[in-house]
């Protein structure tokens, strides 16, 4: 990525924070994806904590991953997230795309978590 576009995203995702917060009944799921892992977290802005978080390079996704493209792993990711956040007792989540546009793996994570039981 440039610089430029970069620094619209950061733009972007500081237009989106001003108005996305996280409270203890409905925290916030945010995605962070780089070129070749995805991160999802579910944070309780209240309190400052990380609750939740799984990646690509979590174990227990790795071993599920095999051989998939960018938007399967980021399906993989979605559904484990929605797991983990039942575990948690989380419910309902507000959806932090974190900058990005709601497309490829982003919306891809985001409808498999909605599939496996999280309410956006």
């Amino acid at each position: 990525m440039s610089t430029k576009s970069i620094e619209q995203r950061l733009r972007r995702k500081a237009r989106v924070r001003a108005r996305v917060t996280g409270t203890t009944e409905r925290p916030r799921l945010t995605v962070f994806r780089s070129n070749k892992h995805i991160y999802a977290q579910v944070i309780d802005d209240s309190t400052a904590t990380s609750l939740v978080a799984v990646s690509t390079l979590s174990k227990t996704i790795k071993e599920q991953l095999g051989g998939q493209d960018k938007s399967g792993e980021a399906k993989v990711v979605g559904a484990a997230i929605a797991q983990a956040c039942k575990g948690a007792g989380i419910t309902k989540v507000v959806f932090d795309r974190n900058g990005y546009a709601y497309h490829g793996r982003i919306s891809a994570l985001a409808e498999a978590a909605r599939e496996a039981g999280l309410e956006f």
